[in-house]
């Protein structure tokens, strides 16, 4: 423990954090046949818990996460194949995220802006935390 009782950093990894918030894409999901044909703006917040502290001293794209690649990994998930629930799409963004970035943990926010419900809704959706450990031995959802 340091003098002000917090843990010593270097004796332990850093969990920092990189995040996305407000990406909006169009795409095809929904559990009715409807939703899925029609189609509908989908966003989705993405936070990337790693450890930033190499590429805080280098200052090189090579040591972390490139915020790019992160937004079109998204945008080819909601884009691409058509899922009947919102889990199942976050898992899906989860599983290819931590597959291509050096993210230890990823969370990832779902949501529909005003949904198909037959009255007044903001927006409906699902947030997940997921590891590496999630999907080992699985392919991708």
């Amino acid at each position: 423990m340091t003098p002000l009782n917090l843990p010593d950093s270097s004796q332990n990894s850093a969990m920092d954090t990189i995040f996305l918030k407000g990406i909006r894409v169009f795409g095809h999901h929904g559990h009715t046949a409807e939703e899925r044909c029609v189609g509908q703006i989908i966003e989705v917040d993405v936070e990337l818990r790693l450890d930033l502290r190499k590429a805080g001293r280098t200052d090189r794209l090579k040591d972390t996460a490139d915020w790019y690649s992160v937004f079109q990994t998204v945008t080819e998930a909601v884009t691409g194949n058509s899922h009947k629930l919102m889990e199942h799409l976050a898992s899906d963004i989860a599983s290819r995220l931590l597959a291509t970035t050096p993210a230890h943990e990823v969370t990832i926010s779902v949501s529909k802006p005003s949904p198909p419900l037959g009255g007044i809704c903001e927006r409906c959706g699902v947030k997940v935390t997921r590891s590496g450990a999630d999907f080992s031995g699985e392919s991708p959802a």
